[in-house]
């Protein structure tokens, strides 16, 4: 399809043109594709998408508002704003810290100082016996102190002030041995560092020196007993010579002054006896007797004796020689389970009682005479299972001793006899196959009441004891008899 131009060319031609020329026809396009980006042009009849709504993209709609942030969202963020601050806090506070730290430090190198130079630095510092105390008192309860004081070069100078004499001698003794004694409690590098120094011997110089106050005697013991809790420093005490110290200090008079330093040396015994090379030097300071003499005491003194028997009858033949050969040694360990309700004094006793049973017999004759096989067998009703399996263990070692007799010749040789055997004689035999009392002396009768007697009155003691029914206690021969009928004495338990 053609037009004819409104103009002609020179020779009155008429020019044919297409209705849409290439200029219009790429406007178009870019009108379609911008829809409304442009505009009309004034030729070739093109416009614009503008004002038609009936063909508007859904792209021109208006957008909807972004929703809001949740709150989970917005405690999160304020969560976040706070802590660069706590980071800033925490950084301050840790400057603050330090800066402390370095001022305490300082402040014990200036303590250090005048321990080293004696309060030569002029007037105003402090003498060697405030010092000592001020390491006292500020390593009393901060184990950083501990340290620093250490690191600072606390320990010499306050070993070297134990050798310090003239007037006012004892109180920088006692300032220095209680302040080495604050510096080495729960530390065991500080520990090693004075025993390395030479505290020991300087200590046991002290307490042989005659003279010393009950307070010097309290510092030193406690001081053994802080050394004596490391396991490196128990062979070095124990071969120094503090063994017959601490014995003296445990022995003697429990009065308000020296009944802590009495405690305070039990207990170094019992760090001391934990390694088995020092028995000999604790057997040697006459160990073995103080301990069996102190079984009857308070709880506390009991348990910890006890438990030094415990490693001496352990560690060597010697050790358990010395036990049994102090005197009363044996009925005393028996009047111990009559008396003591604790799980552990009952485990003990029965360890150390076992132990000497199973090497003497000697000691086996003396058990019997004391009546241990009562006390064991109402251990084995209301004891631990450890005591009852040590008790079970001693009645089976004192059975096999059963039908002998142990007899002192003139000669004083222990001659070993067969019991004797009873002779059934005519008519001596009862119906129930027991034998009658008619062909019997007063005198076995008499003995034959005494022990169904201590029988019943043992059962009704184990009865109260075991918190059983006290109908449960035979209350005669017959229903003692009916009750031991059906047992025996392989029925116990090992």
């Amino acid at each position: 399809m053609v037009a004819r131009c409104a103009h002609a060319d020179a020779g009155g031609l008429f020019r044919i043109w297409p209705i849409f020329s290439a200029a219009a026809l790429r406007r178009k396009v870019l009108e379609v594709l911008t829809c409304g980006g442009g505009t009309g042009g004034d030729g070739g009849g093109g416009s614009s998408c503008r004002g038609r709504t009936a063909y508007r993209s859904p792209q021109r709609m208006p957008r909807p508002r972004p929703r809001p942030r949740s709150d989970r969202l917005a405690e999160l963020l304020r969560a976040e704003e706070p802590s660069e601050c706590s980071e800033e806090a925490e950084a301050e506070a840790a400057d603050v810290a330090a800066a402390r730290k370095v001022e305490a430090f300082e402040e014990l190198k200036g303590v250090v100082g005048a321990l080293q130079d004696g309060g030569g630095g002029g007037e105003g510092c402090m003498s060697r016996v405030e010092a000592a105390k001020a390491v006292r008192r500020k390593a009393k309860d901060d184990a950083g102190a501990r340290e620093m004081l250490a690191m600072a070069g606390a320990i010499p100078p306050l070993v070297a002030m134990l050798d310090e004499g003239g007037d006012g001698g004892e109180d920088i003794t006692t300032a220095a041995l209680y302040a080495l004694l604050n510096l080495g409690i729960g530390n065991d590098t500080n520990k090693a560092a004075i025993v390395q120094a030479g505290a020991v011997h300087k200590m046991l110089r002290i307490a042989d020196g005659g003279g010393a106050s009950d307070a010097l005697t309290e510092a030193v013991v406690a001081n053994f007993l802080c050394l004596s809790a490391l396991d490196a420093n128990k062979p070095v005490i124990g071969a120094s010579g503090a063994a017959p110290f601490l014995v003296r200090a445990f022995q003697s008079a429990a009065c308000s002054s020296t009944e802590q330093a009495r405690h305070d040396a039990l207990r170094a015994l019992l760090n001391l006896s934990i390694a088995p090379a020092n028995a000999p030097h604790l057997l040697a300071a006459g160990l073995a007797p103080a301990l069996v003499a102190a079984v009857g005491d308070a709880a506390p003194v009991t348990d910890r004796a006890l438990a030094v028997l415990c490693n001496l009858v352990a560690a060597c033949p010697e050790g358990r020689r010395a036990v049994s050969r102090a005197p009363d040694a044996v009925t005393s360990l028996v009047d111990v389970l009559n008396w003591a309700d604790e799980p552990g004094c009952q485990e003990k006793v029965a360890y150390v009682l076992m132990v000497l049973a199973h090497r003497s017999y000697g000691d086996r004759a003396a058990m019997a005479e004391a009546a241990a096989s009562s006390a064991l067998l109402e251990l084995m009703l209301v004891g631990t299972a450890l005591a009852q399996k040590r008790a079970s263990r001693i009645l089976e070692i004192l059975r096999a001793d059963k039908g002998k007799q142990v007899a002192d010749d003139a000669s004083g040789v222990v001659a070993t006899v067969s019991a004797p055997q009873e002779r059934r004689c005519r008519g001596e035999e009862s119906v129930d196959g027991e034998f009658d009392d008619a062909g019997m002396s007063a005198e076995k009768r008499a003995v034959r009441q005494l022990v169904q007697q201590s029988l019943q009155s043992n059962m009704r003691r184990i009865v109260r004891r075991a918190r059983l029914p006290q109908d449960f206690a035979p209350a005669s021969t017959e229903n003692l008899k009916a009750l031991t009928a059906s047992s025996t004495s392989k029925s116990l338990p090992f």
